[in-house]
């Protein structure tokens, strides 16, 4: 049984500042039939081109890049308590290293192409609809360069939230 329903993107209570910012959240992502999975902290969620987004930035070297790269659809998946560790090794371990869904005992489900994990409480499908790799000459705040010593600059992907499941309240 599926333990999700719909939900409108226009019904989420959610504080992107807490749920992205502080706890984190996994993006996943489906290339040629395997899944990889990592944590991100920097993203957020609006309106653009009249079409509920979400948007978050992925450096080069991560490999789950090459995923959503490959990928029409990812998603955005939020956990709820306990799962600091889970969420911890997924943005350490690489995946061309380890599997890192299964070293987590987490299960894969899959709603219009975008794999997730099921042990999330609240999961974005999103379909990819921008891509742009950021630039030096596009920092105004000089600052945020010291982000970047290795100049591995960030692809911003925006992209059109699709569906939202939310993981329904056990009675």
């Amino acid at each position: 049984m599926n333990p999700f329903k719909n939900a409108p993107v226009e019904t989420m209570l959610i504080n992107p500042f807490e749920r992205i910012g502080k706890n984190a959240m996994l993006i996943t992502a489906k290339k040629d039939n395997q899944v990889n999975t990592m944590t991100a902290s920097w993203g957020g969620f609006g309106t653009m081109w009249n079409k509920n987004v979400a948007f978050v930035v992925v450096r080069p070297q991560r490999y789950t890049k090459e995923f959503i790269d490959a990928a029409t659809h990812f998603s955005l998946s939020f956990f709820g308590k306990g799962f600091a560790k889970e969420l911890a090794y997924c943005g350490k371990a690489s995946g061309r290293d380890s599997d890192k869904i299964a070293k987590c005992n987490f299960t894969l489900g899959e709603d219009k192409n975008a794999p997730y994990i099921e042990q999330a409480e609240l999961i974005f499908v999103c379909k990819k609809i921008f891509a742009q790799p950021y630039n030096a000459e596009s920092f105004l705040d000089p600052n945020i360069m010291e982000m970047y010593e290795k100049k591995d600059f960030h692809t911003l992907y925006i992209a059109e939230i699709e569906c939202v499941l939310q993981k329904e309240k056990q009675a």
